[in-house]
């Protein structure tokens, strides 16, 4: 006869759940190292997380900045010069006439012309992809390309009733120069302000983007380095818990999971130290240098059209010769005192405080871009780039003070010989200035590329160091505690 069931199992499970509940386990010596294990589990669980993101932070940063919206904001800053650039061709193919030898020539400017349509062209295209969603921006790079295709109708006629008059260099009909006026009123006035500010915009977004993921990863470094000592405390618990309950001095795969702790955490707060430093010197002494630089050379090319226009319009010429001087600051703005700014006292105070100028004394003496790059250079190879533009800048200026002395002395035809390098070096002066700058921009460029590569470079494995860092320590633990729960078996 079989045996009748009993009803002892589930008073038994019931007991085993009201001991739990009750805490009677942590009374005994299993419990409480399960409840350290548990514990050192847990901590080791949050480290994990906070390292992943934390590192996942500073690849988005590097991303950010390296990768894809910085380059794409250099980029959109070719827009303002190339802009720039294709007035000043217009008003050197204007103003050489029928001479088509003269300067660097009808057929190189009308190739430059081009060129710097499709630049810009290329530049506004990145800026709508930049816009993403934001209205307003979108808004001005439409507004920017609608107006490009205006200012090169108005450019079409100017340079078909050029080529109708066939006149000689700096005497334009004015029917010219009224058409010419429409064109370059709508460039200066319109399209290249709204350019400055689509690079503004976009630069603006970079860095806002910058701050964030660097504050995160900064803050990504102290919550590791928290979360790095509670593991590590806990650990300590546990490896003096069994000291004390086994009479044993040390419990040697606990002490390997704690050196592995110290490691992964010091290693983590290490690595995003460094990634925070490696995206300040490419925010700092790339990106901003960068888009500075290209600001100084497309303001530098719009003024070296001003004296084009200048020369070509001689109604406007006191206009074209301020515009040319509030450029000129804006590149470099010596110290003059208490004289008043125009030109005569800039090319004095260029001479005056340019000279005796060596890069990386702690006192600057002028602003403008170029200020601001000296301020923040060092010294090497940064310091030749930047003296060699200084120097070419001086000589630039010296050439229009020049120009501008034959044209006050009535010698417009002398003056004309002069802009347009006839019987002076200015072009080739002026490339000179233009290729010292690009060097000085390649310089920061290098520090740019450097400083991304090596933080890429840094990140390299760290998508799974932090989790197999993770499984070794939680493995030592367990290898660690096993024989002493096997004693209660």
């Amino acid at each position: 006869m079989p045996p009748l069931p009993t009803d002892s199992g589930p008073p038994a499970r019931k007991g085993r759940l009201a001991t739990f509940v009750r805490g009677r386990w942590l009374r005994t010596i299993p419990g409480r190292i399960g409840t350290h294990v548990a514990l050192c589990l847990a901590a080791i669980l949050v480290l994990l997380v906070v390292m992943n993101v934390a590192i996942g932070n500073a690849r988005d940063s590097v991303q950010t900045i390296g990768h894809d919206a910085g380059p794409q904001v250099v980029t959109t800053s070719t827009l303002y010069f190339a802009l720039s650039d294709m007035d000043a061709q217009i008003s050197n193919i204007l103003l050489i006439g029928r001479e088509h030898g003269l300067g660097i020539g009808y057929d190189e400017s009308l190739r430059l012309y081009e060129q710097r349509r499709a630049e810009a062209d290329a530049a506004a295209v990145m800026a709508a992809q930049l816009a993403g969603r934001d209205p307003a921006l979108r808004r001005t790079v439409q507004e920017v390309l609608d107006g490009l295709g205006k200012y090169e109708r108005l450019v079409g006629q100017a340079m078909k009733l050029d080529e109708q008059a066939a006149h000689a260099p700096g005497q334009l009909p004015p029917d010219v120069i009224d058409a010419y006026r429409q064109a370059t009123d709508l460039m200066r006035t319109q399209l290249l302000p709204k350019a400055y500010n689509i690079t503004l915009d976009t630069g603006a977004h970079v860095r806002q983007s910058y701050e964030t993921k660097r504050s995160a990863v900064l803050a990504g470094r102290t919550w590791v380095a928290v979360t790095g000592l509670i593991v590590l405390l806990f650990l300590a618990a546990t490896q003096l818990y069994l000291t004390r309950t086994f009479r044993r001095v040390l419990n040697p795969a606990l002490v390997l999971a704690t050196l592995a702790a110290l490691a992964l955490t010091c290693a983590g707060a290490a690595l995003l130290t460094t990634q925070a430093g490696h995206m300040e010197k490419a925010k700092e002494d790339g990106f901003d240098s960068i888009l500075q630089l290209w600001r100084a050379r497309a303001i530098s090319h719009s003024a070296f059209a001003d004296e084009s226009r200048y020369l070509l319009d001689p109604g406007r010429a006191d206009t074209y010769e301020q515009t040319y001087l509030d450029k000129s600051l804006s590149v470099i703005y010596p110290d003059i005192g208490d004289k008043p700014v125009n030109l005569e006292n800039y090319y004095a105070g260029l001479e005056q405080k340019l000279g005796p100028y060596k890069p990386g004394q702690k006192d600057v003496p002028f602003l403008g871009f170029f200020g601001d790059e000296a301020r923040r250079m060092e010294h090497g190879r940064e310091a030749d780039a930047l003296k060699k533009t200084l120097d070419a800048y001086r000589t630039v200026q010296r050439n229009d003070a020049q120009m501008r002395r034959l044209a006050a002395a009535g010698n417009r035809a002398g003056a004309i010989e002069m802009r347009m390098g006839r019987t002076s070096g200015a072009i080739r002066d002026f490339g000179a200035y233009d290729k010292a700058l690009s060097e000085l921009t390649a310089v920061h460029q290098d520090v740019f590329d450097r400083e991304i590569e090596d933080a890429d470079g840094g990140l390299r494995g760290w998508k799974a160091i932090p989790a197999g860092g993770a499984a070794v320590i939680a493995l030592l633990i367990f290898a660690g505690v096993r024989p002493r729960l096997a004693e209660f078996r």
